[in-house]
């Protein structure tokens, strides 16, 4: 695919720091090769010659980065939600992914929830796929037809689940991911390999050391669960109770930040001790609140986290979360931090706007390198939003008109997206 150079004029608003808006009213963003050249208020010399998209009185907005969600759940958003987390893995997570053996209804599947990603606001998305494989590289391959930047992980589990969705044994599990890394290797422009134990109580000492070896081999990322249900956390002392705590059960295996990048979804009811440890290692944490609301699990310390220079992104964890646009997460991300500031710890501030978007744009994006942001420098992701339907007689700033996208996360809005400079449509 040919790298594409050209400039978007309109109302700019991208996170200056997580603190802060840049916005420029009818300014220049300008591509180059698929790489930002930055934001003017009038347009350089240099590039007067690149096509000219005027998008008028539209606002321009980087793209957003969805850190956590499972595809084969999408099918069954909205169902259960009245259940915490392992019973609800039980009676409607295990049950649809062991369908998933059937390619037919992957596909038919899959394709509902690649459409939805496409015409939503995420550009980028770090994707649990099943642990089936011939699956697994079918949303593979119609990700990449999307245009969008995608991580996606073929699932691992040989413990504690039911027979229908369990595999043979440790052995074999590393097999198949072994095998499915070197078929797709070299196979896609936009679609990278995550490796992906679901989580601890679901994959065996001998499992977490072979996936160690694989990660090692192919210099693969990592994404898994951490600390996000009471039960949960209690059940992974059980079954490792050398660990000083739930992050260091992936720690003695090598599979927790350090030289492997890795991203923990969740991190509830981290510890001093785990949130330590996450800090030494760059362990990146996926918050994911309308997820950690529906299923019981409770409220993230993300002011904690962020006060304390962690790694920080959001998710929406579809289909513990019922919405896959993470300007929903956002919307979200702000409205639980004020309900732990009110009502659990009033020293922790609830989030603003501005930090939010950070988590949803720099901070996501970050995983993925340069994304994120329109600094020069950066992979042009972006977003065109028409935000006239919006009625209001309020004559409103960039910065309010951001907000309100934000909080109404209506996707429809949206006229254009960029993916590394490449419109996708």
């Amino acid at each position: 695919m040919q790298k594409e150079s050209f400039v978007l004029k309109g109302n700019i608003c991208y996170s200056q720091d997580k603190d802060h808006f840049r916005t420029v009213a009818d300014g220049y963003l300008v591509c180059v090769d698929g790489i930002s050249e930055g934001v003017y208020e009038e347009l350089p010399e240099q590039y007067r010659n690149l096509p000219l998209i005027d998008c008028e009185d539209q606002l321009i907005l980087p793209g957003l980065t969805d850190l956590h969600v499972h595809a084969p759940q999408y099918a069954f958003r909205g169902l259960g939600m009245d259940l915490e987390l392992l019973d609800w893995l039980n009676t409607h997570t295990f049950p649809e992914e062991s369908k998933y053996a059937d390619l037919e209804y992957a596909k038919t599947a899959y394709q509902i929830f690649v459409e939805d990603m496409k015409n939503g606001p995420n550009t980028r998305a770090c994707i649990f796929a099943t642990l089936h494989v011939p699956a697994t590289e079918l949303l593979m391959d119609l990700l990449e037809e999307t245009g969008m930047k995608t991580m996606v992980g073929k699932v691992n589990m040989d413990r504690n689940s039911p027979d229908i969705l369990c595999e043979a044994g440790a052995e074999q599990s590393a097999a198949d991911t072994a095998a499915w890394i070197e078929d797709v290797a070299g196979k896609y422009r936009n679609v990278q390999p995550i490796l992906t134990p679901r989580f601890i109580p679901t994959c065996s000492d001998e499992l977490m050391r072979l996936l160690k070896e694989i990660q090692k081999k192919y210099q693969l990322p990592v994404q898994s669960h951490l600390s996000e249900n009471q039960g949960e956390i209690a059940w992974v002392k059980e079954l490792c109770p050398s660990s000083a705590f739930y992050g260091d059960a992936y720690d003695q295996f090598g599979l927790f930040g350090g030289d492997c990048k890795t991203i923990m979804a969740h991190c509830v009811s981290s510890s001093d001790d785990e949130i330590r440890r996450m800090k030494e290692r760059g362990v990146y944490i996926a918050h994911c609140p309308q997820s950690n609301t529906n299923l019981s699990s409770g409220i993230a310390p993300v002011r904690k986290f962020l006060d304390e220079g962690l790694r920080v992104g959001l998710g929406s964890d579809v289909a513990g979360g019922t919405v896959g646009s993470v300007f929903r997460a956002m919307a979200d991300a702000i409205q639980v931090s004020k309900l732990r500031w009110r009502l659990t710890d009033d020293t922790m501030k609830p989030l603003t706007v501005q930090e939010a978007f950070y988590l949803g744009t720099v901070g996501g994006g970050s995983f993925f390198g340069k994304a994120g942001s329109f600094d020069a420098g950066y992979e042009l992701d972006a977003l065109v939003i028409d935000d006239s339907n919006l009625a209001t007689p309020l004559k409103l700033s960039i910065p309010e008109r951001v907000e309100r996208v934000i909080y109404l996360s209506d996707d429809k809005n949206i006229t254009k997206k960029f993916v590394g400079g490449h419109q996708i449509w």
